[in-house]
């Protein structure tokens, strides 16, 4: 069994005893804490916070001990049920609530789930506001309250098409062109609530040919749910098997999104964010872009190819949200897939990433694997190296840093070493002693030269 407490939530394995899997009791105390903070940061008399979840089997027991505690603790909870984590973060704002819960843990397997913790602008909370609700839950000071004070229960049902109807009011979005494009498309969507969420979204676009594959929302993922090539082979002999002209797949709570092309290869999730970040600038052309540091150097590319200057943030969504505040970006993201708009809202959100892409793709007028050749053609390899407990590893940082110190090198987050159109990224793991390597280059190949290089300096740096 496994719990992991985050300055972003709780996460864990259902089932164990209290402290070592997410149990009842361990619901019961982070969503106290969370619900204490949000009293006492905001003052209302009577709070307000939206709750919603993704599929997986656990949702409804979590959910019931998540809304009870809430309200046993005299605040109103709006439950807007099956939903995806962009729909909870807009209704925040669009209900004006004190913050909200996802009930999710993303693309972790089905035994996980966790509680994702929302401020009143429907946001990840800080590192500094996570590490006080923790704190919160340590001391178990918890005052309940009084029967005639209890919160009020309520639930909303049409959170979903009103998230759908800001994505169709996007101006980078046609569903004129998408629907006289006539695009087949296949959707897998590793039977959670994307099952529901994006064939809705994609008839209301206007496609009329959509062919399902894992989405009946029962919470039995049929595959490993992160969306990488691996876990995608279903969806990829679907494409070729129905001739779609795309398959999309998206994790649980439907903030990342992942592409097929028509000929069954990955379009690949670095790109997701590159191609839609290209459609934008298409309308505003000199508009700042951010993505982490551990993602593809092809936005960079695009956004300085348009006037633009890009920026990368330490990783994290959090971290990317703050950089491009800082930046004024016009649209930001991950390299896992993660679309960030803020015309829309600031977090991830598979809904806006299929909409404009489709929209693209169809003025594009050519196939999906070409329009994929027309970005500049990067490859990461994913590394790790792992390390005895004794060894300081931030000491082990510190001499690559000294090593390459004529090389461009950021240090916002680990060390990210720049040679000129490749790169190498180091990073220490938060839960294990453990480095993390990404690498990027023309070729992987080279990527996996970089990587290896690297990690021999780091052997000897431990000898």
């Amino acid at each position: 069994m496994s719990l992991i407490k985050s300055i972003s939530g709780i996460r864990g394995t259902i089932g164990g005893r209290p402290g070592d899997g997410l149990s009842p009791l361990d619901i019961v105390k982070f969503a106290s804490a969370y619900g204490i903070w949000i009293k006492q940061t905001y003052g209302s008399q009577k709070p307000r916070i939206v709750i919603g979840r993704d599929a997986r089997l656990s949702g409804e027991m979590v959910n019931n001990i998540v809304c009870g505690t809430l309200v046993g603790l005299g605040i109103d909870v709006i439950d807007v049920g099956l939903s995806t984590t962009p729909t909870v973060e807009i209704a925040v704002t669009d209900l004006n609530t004190d913050g909200g819960i996802i009930l999710t843990a993303s693309h972790n397997p089905k035994q996980w789930n966790a509680l994702k913790l929302l401020n009143n602008k429907g946001e990840f909370i800080s590192d500094i506001e996570g590490k006080f609700i923790l704190e919160l839950a340590e001391k178990e000071d918890f005052n309940y309250a009084d029967v005639n004070d209890l919160g009020v229960y309520s639930q909303r049902h049409d959170l979903i098409n009103l998230h759908i109807q800001k994505v169709l009011a996007l101006p980078y979005v046609d569903v004129d062109a998408i629907r006289q494009a006539n695009f087949k498309v296949v959707v897998d969507a590793v039977n959670s609530t994307g099952g529901f969420v994006i064939p809705q979204l994609l008839e209301s676009l206007g496609v009329q040919t959509i062919h399902k594959l894992h989405c009946d929302a029962s919470g039995h993922f049929a595959h490993n749910p992160e969306p990488l090539p691996e876990h995608l082979r279903d969806l990829s002999q679907e494409v070729v098997k129905t001739n779609a002209d795309l398959g999309i797949s998206v994790d649980p709570d439907v903030d990342r999104l992942a592409l097929v092309c028509e000929d069954g290869e990955m379009f690949g999730e670095e790109y997701t964010l590159v191609a839609v970040a290209d459609a934008v600038l298409q309308y505003h052309k000199g508009g700042n872009t951010v993505s982490n540091l551990s993602s593809t150097r092809a936005l960079r590319d695009v956004t300085e190819k348009m006037g633009g200057s890009y920026s990368a943030s330490a990783v994290g969504e959090v971290n990317v949200v703050n950089m491009m505040k800082e930046t004024n970006a016009i649209i930001g993201g991950e390299g896992n897939g993660g679309v960030i708009l803020p015309e829309i809202h600031y977090g991830r959100d598979a809904l806006v990433g299929v909409a404009i892409f489709l929209t693209h793709l169809a003025k594009y007028g050519k196939t999906t694997s070409m329009l994929r050749q027309s970005y500049p053609n990067y490859f990461i390899s994913k590394n790790k190296i792992e390390l005895t407990p004794q060894i300081d590893v931030d000491k082990v940082l510190e001499s690559i840093h000294a090593k390459y110190k004529n090389q461009p090198v950021n240090t916002i987050d680990g060390v990210k070493i720049e040679f000129d159109k490749e790169w190498v990224h180091l990073r220490k793991s938060n839960t294990e002693p453990i480095i993390r390597i990404y690498s990027e280059s023309q070729s992987l190949s080279t990527a996996d030269t970089l990587a290896k290089k690297i990690i021999e300096d780091i052997k000897e740096i431990i000898k």
